[in-house]
């Protein structure tokens, strides 16, 4: 038998040795990831006593592959409806942290004398907070329930968003090696419009094709069908010049408008698990003693860095983002640390060639030490808090305190609503329009070129690419024409007519712009007689029933894929209800509790529970087994796994989930008297049995046992029982019960 292949012995000493010390991280109740760390510290090329890998190429291969699952995963958590519907607060305040820590990262870096490329890579490491450790955090210490918590990973998921945006400008400064403001804005545009045609193409294909798929398939057709759509971007991506990371994302958040969403990421997550594990062991095997004990300085300061700039930059970004200064504080100090994406940041930087090497091992020591303060950096929120309201003026406390707890009051026109949809109607036909003529100019013109003249070809290109686009640029002139906004205003005043035609117009040049465009790339006649043809297609386009109907079945088509999640959400009571958000103002809110498999609350009533009374919450409402029950009743039974809605303040949200983890039963030992046998019973004519019904001879009912069957005198089969056939002498009554319910019937049978 041949020699093992290097990678299997490798891939054995990673597992094992991160077995090992996950159990131990485990015990100690810190974050995996730590543990991760520190495991490939001990089997990297550091330690000499200790076997090492031999293949780290092999080792860097698999960990890529781990970053692309992290990412898809982190995608499948991700919705871009969820951001829209967040308003702008947790954009504000993100925005804030993010841009005020590259800032001061960068200071740090030039503070050092490390090169500008340096610098800047490591203001990107040192901006984003890690969702996996905070959220360990918050688990661990039972605040999961608190107001706050939701504040900050309403901000974090912000983050993630922007993560992948950062990662994608420094690639860009990286490979060209300056900061050109018209180069990068012209990269941005581009993402942007990337990011839309695939986001927009993925909703209108991927659930549809998921949709008429789902008969055959299995669950191990979703994993393969998933992981195989998730690399598919993933080469996409690099064939445009983007990151591995970045498609993994996209298709993510593809996949998560589906309705597939939760048992796709439910199949992946052990997938994740160890090639995610590789990846954190990677990144410890990186790790360098001498170059932590040379940058022992740096590293002190930028732990410094991290821990007051996230509490101070943190506090204020939740504070310009309406929160009260309490809650602020709270979620500041949740941020002092960095995780996965600093490695992932880094790692871009190692696969550029841009970073110095010393870059690597510093930052993971810093997130080592940062993870390990965040527990206790949590707690000093409030103390901090006390502290500053202390040494506040007592005006700015109550104008921050009146800013976070007075009820949004909407006043909102109903022009600013007609407006700011029309906005949004027109910029995302707007992008899906540049999307075709960008492909068509790109791919099929070339294409049509060669197989026709270069004239016939341009015609041929012109009329496929108007034809894809005329739904798009119906839409941008009629849509919300005859929406209940429009009607009403029209019909409120005569004065509101002249603008109104106004908004149409404009949109009609704009549908008709797109195709002068197409028109004078690709027609030699003069720019007067394109304006008039676009004109008039512009009001064909207008005209035509057959694009109308597209243009609406198209429309439909993209919003029941893309709202088919929350649909579905909304029917089994996992959506917070809208009215969830006034709560929040009210300084009470809602919070999802789920019933452990061994509760003691399993099949009690909620009028045996008295929540109200003994806890102070109210359960809004039950979801179970894909079913919701709204305002449940008192004498509704609690089941294991039920998801409660429970309505409180962050005080008794607390509570209640302390009490649902601590009232749990307890695993007891095996007890043998438990166990359940099988065993045979010859009938006499002194039996108890002897001469009874089945139904009558009280097996089941007296002893809690039950008669398996009757064997006959030398057969080898059972005969099934009948309640109506009467027990005879002779008869051999195989029995089962547990084990101490058949000696008792044997004692009364036999009196031993």
């Amino acid at each position: 038998m041949g020699s093992l292949p290097t990678f299997i012995t490798d891939l054995a000493l990673i597992l094992v040795l991160a077995g090992i010390v996950s159990l131990i991280f485990h015990r100690l109740r810190q974050p995996l990831v730590l543990g991760y760390i520190v495991a490939g510290f001990i089997c990297g090329p550091q330690i000499s006593f200790f076997p090492s890998v031999i293949d780290a190429a092999n080792v860097s291969t698999w960990a890529d592959i781990g970053v692309i699952f992290l990412m898809f995963t982190l995608g499948l958590e991700f919705s871009f409806k969820k951001i829209f519907k967040m308003g702008s607060a947790p954009f504000i305040a993100a925005c804030t942290i993010i841009f005020c820590m590259i800032g001061l990262g960068s200071v740090a870096g030039h503070f050092f004398g490390w090169s500008r490329i340096n610098s800047l890579f490591l203001g990107g490491m040192l901006a984003m907070s890690s969702t996996t450790v905070i959220y360990k955090a918050l688990s661990d210490m039972g605040l999961r329930q608190q107001r706050f918590a939701s504040s900050v990973m309403s901000v974090l998921v912000v983050e993630d968003i922007l993560g992948i945006l950062l990662m994608v400008i420094l690639s860009t400064i990286a490979v060209s090696s300056s900061f050109q403001g018209m180069k990068l804005v012209g990269s941005l545009l581009q993402l942007a419009l990337v990011l839309v045609v695939w986001f927009v193409v993925g909703v209108f294909v991927i659930p549809s094709f998921l949709r008429k798929a789902r008969r055959w398939m299995s669950k191990e057709t979703l994993l393969i069908v998933s992981l195989g759509l998730c690399f598919l971007m993933v080469v996409l991506a690099e064939s445009m010049h983007y990151s591995s990371a970045f498609g993994a994302f996209m298709m993510g958040s593809i996949l998560a408008e589906t309705i597939e969403a939760e048992e796709i990421n439910h199949l992946v997550e052990p997938v994740k698990d160890l090639f995610g594990a590789i990846f954190f062991v990677s990144v410890g095997m990186l790790v360098n003693p001498t170059v932590i004990t040379s940058y022992w300085f740096p590293i002190l300061v930028l732990i410094a860095v991290i821990l007051f700039g996230q509490a101070v930059f943190g506090t204020v970004g939740y504070l310009l983002s309406g929160q009260s200064l309490k809650v602020a504080i709270q979620s500041g100090f949740c941020m002092a640390q960095i995780g996965e994406f600093a490695f992932i940041i880094a790692s871009l930087g190692n696969s550029l060639n841009v970073t110095a090497d010393f870059l690597y091992p510093v930052v993971v020591a810093v997130s080592v030490i940062t993870t390990f303060l965040t527990p206790y950096m949590i707690r000093l929120a409030e103390p901090a808090c006390h502290l500053v309201e202390k040494h506040m003026p007592s005006y700015f406390r109550s104008v921050l305190d009146d800013a976070g707890s007075l009820p949004s009051v909407s006043n909102e026109t109903t022009w600013t609503r007609l407006l700011q949809s029309l906005f949004k109607q027109v910029a995302a036909y707007s992008f899906l329009s540049v999307a075709v003529i960008t492909v068509s100019f790109n791919i099929l013109l070339p294409f049509s070129r060669h197989a026709f003249t270069h004239w016939w070809g341009n015609a041929f290109c012109g009329i496929v690419t108007l034809l894809v686009i005329s739904p798009f640029l119906r839409a941008i002139v009629m849509r919300k024409n005859h929406s209940d906004d429009f009607k009403k205003l029209w019909n409120e005043r005569h004065f509101n007519r002249l603008p109104l035609v106004f908004t149409i117009v404009v949109r009609y040049v704009i549908a008709s712009s797109f195709v002068f465009y197409i028109i004078n790339f690709l027609s030699p006649f003069s720019s007067l007689l394109h304006w008039f043809v676009a004109f008039v297609l512009v009001l064909i386009f207008m005209s035509s029933r057959r694009i109308k109907e597209r243009s609406i079945r198209l429309e439909h088509s993209f919003f029941r894929n893309l709202n088919s999640r929350e649909t579905m959400a909304i029917e089994q009571g996992k959506a917070n209800p809208k009215y969830a958000e006034r709560l929040l103002s009210l300084d009470v809110h809602m919070a999802h509790v789920t019933l452990p498999m061994n509760t003691v609350f399993a099949g009690k009533s909620l009028k045996e529970l008295d929540l109200a009374r003994q806890v102070g919450v109210m359960v809004a409402a039950i979801s179970r087994m894909g079913t919701s029950i709204h305002i449940p009743g008192p004498n509704e039974l609690l089941f294991p796994g039920d998801v409660l809605q429970i309505i409180g303040d962050d005080a008794k949200l607390k509570a209640f989930a302390q009490r649902v983890e601590a009232d749990i039963h307890e695993d007891s030992e095996p007890d043998e008297d438990k166990e359940m046998i099988l065993r045979s019973l010859p009938v006499t004519d002194d039996s108890l049995f002897c001469n009874k019904l089945v139904s009558e001879s009280g097996i089941r009912e007296q002893y809690q046992c039950m008669l398996a069957g009757f064997q006959d005198k030398g057969a080898e089969y059972l005969t099934l029982p009948r309640a109506s056939r009467i027990i005879r002498s002779g008869d051999i009554l195989w029995i089962v019960g547990e084990r101490a319910a058949i000696n008792i019937l044997w004692q009364d049978e036999f009196g031993t």
